[in-house]
């Protein structure tokens, strides 16, 4: 794959992510909301990295060009957007781990999970809220997502 796969992210709840400033958010679907668009790129070096956690991805977005990553905030593992390009990340000589995901699949959706904090997990919760990490992978949050791939 030499060039990042456009997707549209929703969870269960009919919720899309949409760019708000530097932060993305959930909002319902609807006809007014242009949800942004996702782009995913594998790891080029997956067997450097925990087997059986699911697909290694790096997570951007298409418009602001920029990507998810996670931080150590206040003892925290918070989810961030960087002005990053996600080629970039993907040529490096080996995996950039704050901005990979394990990308688990069960049956039309898929998990997210940091990288570089294990147990952690991209999750959404209330419309106009932000999407964050959640160590509470299904209970009180959505963790599982549906991809719409874009052609």
């Amino acid at each position: 794959m030499d060039r990042p796969r456009p997707v549209e992210v929703s969870d269960l709840s009919q919720q899309v992510w949409l760019l708000q400033g530097q932060t993305l958010v959930v909002v319902p679907r609807s006809n007014n909301v242009g949800p942004v668009t996702i782009t995913i790129m594998p790891c080029k070096y997956p067997e450097s990295l925990e087997k059986g956690k699911g697909v290694p991805i790096y997570l951007g977005i298409k418009q602001p060009e920029m990507c998810l990553y996670c931080e150590d905030i206040g003892g925290k593992p918070t989810l961030q957007l960087k002005n990053q390009k996600i080629l970039d990340l993907y040529n490096q000589a080996e995996p950039v781990r704050p901005f990979l995901f394990y990308r688990e699949m069960t049956g039309s959706t898929s998990t997210f999970e940091s990288v570089a904090f294990p147990g952690w997990f991209i999750a959404s919760s209330e419309t106009n809220q932000p999407i964050f990490l959640t160590s509470e992978l299904g209970n009180m949050y959505n963790t599982a997502f549906q991809l719409d791939f874009k052609v």
